[in-house]
């Protein structure tokens, strides 16, 4: 068989990088899955990653937009595990995967040609795992990597990258031990010139030290994308594929301009604060000009192409487009106002109401402008932990956030359907925002946290009304927050050719579509807690994301003293429909005792007190928590438990009942799940001839504990306590 065997099989190009303390990153092509346009796998340690690339040669008519898909999933195998979901296979991706599915393609989005259509998939699959190496740092290099061995035409490489902060010490891709430590958890994306994406959360950091996680972050990047110029060049890819996905029509675009963009800048001009009124106005135009040409094609010849004005024709409507995005930008830039005619840095109306809804734990209703967020908070009991059983991340979540964005929000009718990857993203950037200000779990806070946003309005980031509608939430539940946190989303407005630009606080939903960047920041009076940026221009400075951050935390500030306005500090209780919690602490050995043999014993605590009863074991000792609604449950179940777990004690009397009658004596249950003899000597001083006489079943007795013997039985009297003749 060896002489039909070439020995060349494998075209294999390997590369490899270094981080700054040393680790090694290597690339390798032409091993796996060599069928799809570019392929790598990306190694880190143990970790490996395969990123594929497939982009079909011609894009579909009629599509005028990039059909870009990405993801990234974690197999079970590459870390020796088998799914605990019902069918024991990987099946959707998790809200972890898509939420490192949308790093991914945030990044690499912008950086196709914009008249690139083709209908293109990228993969990432985690093949096998080191346990303290964070993977989803090293998806976006390796997709990148994909790219650059693939003939598929892209303007940059780009890469991501982790930046850590641990005893003022910068960290790249630090581990998830480190990461326990680090007071910084953030991702950036980046070209070898330009800052494309940057999200994480930050324990109030300040905005200085952001910069300089950023530009720590870019230096390492720059190496990476340099890397990767070097690994086309290695498997002879420098050369891209030809296309041509766009029609184009010079005559139609010279007059969308010429005629169409002072209506456009005309209607911004009038700066109204209502969007539907700026939304029909730049309709109305549209609908009047395309009547014009359909009037125009009718008097002229036969050969007129009519189609090229249609309503949906995307040629017209990707002209039309263009020019109303400039009307607007250039409006922003000439005027010094916006297209709702406020300042840069003005912030719209807020109202803030907290305790709309009399029976939730807690609610809030936050409005800024045309975006409204009514968000809910309840507090659950461990029983309503939510099990992460993913690939590398295992464990219980004791806080959840869900942000939930129904189309009436923004006046449209659409079927309902479960959460997007836009809804998942908007709502782990509130998550991230809120997460380090509840209360550390444990006996003074033991509650299960979970909130819901709905979104009942909006033009412009309601993801920062849900993080300032949480907030208030929590407070009106009486949670013990650190701090109050507002979010606020910044925009930018900016022309290449001279230079003018304008930084835009609490942004509207037009000034997002039309600008470029979207930065949201959260944070406190003391610094930032999370954020998520998205650049779509070349050649943002250092100096211009500076002044965004300062402008961002001067509206956060007024944001906050909105929110404080309306409730200073957390209600000093919780509402009465709350379960109210206490936590015992009993010696490990006592764990089976609570629980019973095959949990009979708690159950029936349960269920005939009406509490609900937890026991965990950590530190070498039992935690019971209890959770009851009202008082005289809650008082029931912790008197049966302390019964439990208490140690009897030699002379001291209890209050039992007569649980079985011999002839020899009575047992009676003077703790709970503790019984001792009762001799029959010790029931009177005067000599008994029939106990049965004298006790019954089930009848209750106050007995003193005179002896324990020693195998442990119990010795108890009754005559003691009665008074001799």
């Amino acid at each position: 068989m060896g002489k039909f065997t070439k020995k060349y099989m494998f075209n294999i190009t390997k590369k490899s990088i270094a981080l700054p303390d040393g680790r090694v990153i290597e690339i390798e092509t032409g091993k796996l899955a060599r069928q799809a346009d570019g392929a790598v796998v990306l190694k880190m340690g143990d970790t490996m990653l395969l990123a594929t690339v497939v982009s079909v040669p011609d894009a579909k008519d009629g599509v005028d937009f990039m059909p870009l898909s990405v993801d990234y999933q974690e197999k079970f195998g590459a870390v020796g595990r088998i799914p605990g979901s019902f069918g024991r296979r990987e099946s959707k991706l998790s809200d972890y995967e898509v939420l490192i599915s949308r790093l991914v393609d945030r990044a690499l989005r912008p950086l196709f040609y914009s008249d690139y259509h083709s209908e293109t998939q990228i993969n990432i699959h985690l093949i096998s795992a080191d346990a303290d190496t964070q993977p989803d740092a090293l998806a976006a290099f390796a997709a990148s990597c994909a790219i650059a061995v693939s003939d598929i035409p892209i303007e940059d490489y780009i890469s991501e990258v982790r930046v850590g902060r641990v005893a003022g010490k910068w960290i790249i891709n630090p581990t998830f031990s480190q990461m326990q430590n680090s007071d910084i958890d953030l991702m950036v994306g980046a070209s070898y010139s330009n800052i494309l994406m940057v999200e994480g959360e930050l324990h109030e950091v300040s905005e200085e030290d952001m910069i300089e996680a950023i530009r720590q972050a870019h230096e390492v990047i720059k190496t990476h994308c340099t890397l990767q110029k070097e690994l086309a060049e290695a498997v002879g890819k420098t050369e891209k594929r030809t296309y041509n996905h766009e029609n184009q029509d010079e005559t139609l675009e010279k007059r969308i301009k010429e005629e169409v963009y002072p209506l456009l800048y005309a209607h911004a001009s009038l700066a109204s604060d209502n969007k539907h009124i700026r939304s029909e106005g730049f309709k109305k135009i549209k609908t009047e000009f395309v009547e014009k040409l359909k009037a125009e094609a009718t008097e002229k010849s036969e050969d007129f192409k009519i189609d090229a004005f249609k309503m949906d024709n995307y040629v017209f409507e990707r002209y039309f487009g263009k020019t109303k995005k400039k009307a607007c930008r250039d409006f922003t830039l000439k005027s010094k106002k916006r297209l709702d005619g406020r300042a840069y840095n003005e912030i719209r109306q807020i109202t803030c109401e907290v305790g709309y809804l009399p029976s939730t734990h807690g609610s809030a209703i936050f409005t800024r402008g045309e975006t409204q967020s009514l968000t809910t908070v309840t507090l659950g009991t461990k029983l309503d932990e939510q099990l992460i059983d993913g690939a590398m991340i295992e464990g219980y979540n004791r806080f959840m956030l869900h942000y939930n964005f129904p189309s009436f929000s923004t006046g449209e009718a659409r079927p309902n359907r479960a959460p997007g990857r836009r809804e998942i993203g908007h709502g782990n950037l509130a998550f991230r925002a809120l997460k380090n200000m509840i209360p550390p779990h444990g006996e003074e806070y033991p509650y299960v946290t979970r909130i819901v946003s709905d979104i009942l309005e909006s033009n412009g980031s309601s993801s920062m009304a849900t993080v300032c509608a949480g907030t208030l939430a929590l407070m009106d539940a009486g949670v013990n927050i650190k701090a109050p946190v507002a979010g606020i989303a910044m925009g930018l407005i900016s022309d290449s050719e001279t230079g003018e630009y304008a930084v835009l606080s609490d942004i509207l939903g037009d000034e997002d579509h039309l600008g470029d960047m979207d930065f949201k920041v959260t944070g406190t009076t003391k610094g930032i807690t999370a954020c998520q940026m998205d650049i779509k221009v070349d050649g943002l400075s250092f100096e211009v994301l500076k002044q965004a951050l300062q402008q961002a935390k001067e509206g956060r500030l007024h944001i906050l003293k909105k929110i404080t306005d309306a409730i200073a500090q957390p209600n000093s209780d919780y509402k009465p429909q709350v379960p109210r919690a206490e936590i015992i602490k009993i010696p490990q050995e006592m764990i089976g005792a609570v629980i019973g043999p095959g949990g009979k014993v708690v159950q029936d605590i349960q269920k005939t007190t009406g509490a609900t009863v937890n026991i965990e074991e950590r530190d070498g000792a039992g935690y019971v928590s209890v959770f009851a609604v009202n008082k005289e449950s809650m008082q029931m179940a912790t008197k049966r438990i302390r019964g439990i777990v208490a140690v009897p004690e030699i002379n001291k009397v209890y209050e039992g009942k007569v649980k079985g009658i011999h002839a020899f004596g009575a047992f009676v249950e003077f703790m709970p799940g503790k019984d001792g003899l009762l001799p029959i000597s010790e029931v009177k001083w005067e000599r008994v001839e029939d106990l049965s006489k004298i006790l019954e079943v089930g009848e209750e007795i106050t007995v003193k504990l005179i002896g324990i013997e020693p195998n442990g039985k119990f010795k108890l009297s009754r005559k003691v306590l009665l008074p001799r003749n």
